[in-house]
């Protein structure tokens, strides 16, 4: 892949010798992603992406010592690169606890290796990313408790125009760009315009935290 942008730097974190293995080989082949170094468990993740400065760190959860929760809260609050959070999808709780830490994007460890491969550019290029399979969960486990739609609207969402409502809910619905330009009958360009004023508007970092902020907020009805 020919790209003018610089590649991709990646820092792999898992506990598993063979797991980061695989990762860099999978990674590695793709001229727009650079392994910088790998980590083992948490604290020297956080020592590793000091030293590399990451674009983009693949955490595990499950490590020894500290584990890719509170690394993932030590990389965003240093702000050291944006957090894939890699899972089996049998803990709720670790999303949940990981998007609280601030993570831009999750992974099942099964994905396809292309499904990964995009994951990573996407994030490392500065959007947010859930896979599929997880974003139901996560978002029905961040929006329990009381009805968002009673809950009283804070000043940001007041300050959003009605187009770019629009294209909120579209992004809380998995819509990508192209879909929502298509919905709206306007062009991608104007679309990625609104995406990155509602960012700004709402304080959020990514489309992650835009659908999770959207659903809280009683914007989209999750039963739908």
């Amino acid at each position: 892949m020919s790209s003018a942008r610089p590649a991709l730097r990646v820092l792999l974190v898992d506990d598993h010798a063979m797991v980061r293995s695989g990762f860099r080989m999978m990674l590695s082949v793709e001229d727009d992603l650079e392994v910088v170094g790998e980590a083992a468990d948490g604290m020297s993740a956080v020592i590793a992406a000091r030293e590399h400065r990451p674009d983009v760190v693949l955490m595990d959860v499950q490590m020894p010592g500290m584990d890719g929760i509170e690394a993932t809260r030590r990389v965003v609050d240093e702000d050291l690169g944006r957090v894939v959070i890699l899972t089996t999808f049998d803990r709720d709780d670790y999303l949940f606890d990981a998007l609280e830490a601030g993570a831009s994007g999750f992974m099942l460890k099964n994905a396809e290796p292309e499904q990964l491969v995009e994951a990573v550019r996407a994030v490392g290029h500065g959007h947010g990313l859930l896979a599929p399979e997880v974003t139901r969960r996560v978002i029905e486990r961040m929006t329990t408790g009381g009805a968002a739609a009673d809950r009283p609207q804070p000043p940001a969402l007041a300050s959003l125009t009605e187009r770019e409502r629009e294209v909120l809910v579209g992004l809380a619905r998995g819509r990508s760009n192209a879909e929502i330009a298509k919905d709206l009958f306007l062009g991608e360009a104007t679309i990625k315009t609104h995406v990155s004023n509602c960012l700004a508007k709402i304080g959020v970092r990514d489309r992650v935290h835009a659908v999770i902020y959207a659903y809280e907020h009683g914007m989209v009805d999750r039963n739908r």
